[in-house]
């Protein structure tokens, strides 16, 4: 039995391992608004960073990079997180705001009870923003869609 004292509390950050720390952060800048947060970063005893901290307006928690590139390109095709977004309007302007940063998209695709449009980091992982707004049970998804299907690797 989980005691009250134990409540978990939310998520504390989330983490994605990138083959390039640099890239990655100024993909993150330009896709979604992202922030370093330097006082956060992860250094080796040597001084040469690990990882670093991200704050992301709306996301609710905190995304770690953190440098791994063999872990980060067996990710590559994953779908790790779906970020909501209010409706089709909103994804409308998510469509806008990439093509204006040259980030590859989807475009806005049915999903089993909503729409959504996905977008890939550096490393091929993929993002996807989802609408809170629903549809009606009878509109078929875009199951087939070559951005709704995974391509891990098992390199």
């Amino acid at each position: 039995m989980i005691e009250e004292s134990m409540q978990l509390q939310g998520i504390h950050h989330l983490k994605f391992t990138v083959s390039d720390l640099e890239n990655s952060q100024s993909f993150y800048e330009r896709a979604i608004g992202a922030r370093r947060i330097t006082a956060y970063d992860h250094r080796h005893s040597d001084g040469s960073l690990y990882a670093i901290i991200l704050e992301i307006p709306g996301l609710g928690t905190l995304l770690e990079l953190r440098l791994n590139p063999s872990r980060a390109k067996k990710d590559c095709g994953l779908d790790p997180i779906t970020i909501a977004v209010k409706d089709r309007t909103a994804l409308e302007s998510w469509i806008e705001h990439f093509d204006t940063v040259d980030i590859e998209h989807s475009s806005i695709l049915t999903a089993l009870i909503s729409w959504l449009v996905v977008f890939e980091d550096p490393d091929g992982r993929r993002l996807r923003l989802c609408t809170l707004e629903t549809h009606s049970p009878e509109i078929l998804s875009d199951e087939t869609s070559s951005w709704l299907i995974e391509t891990l690797t098992d390199k």
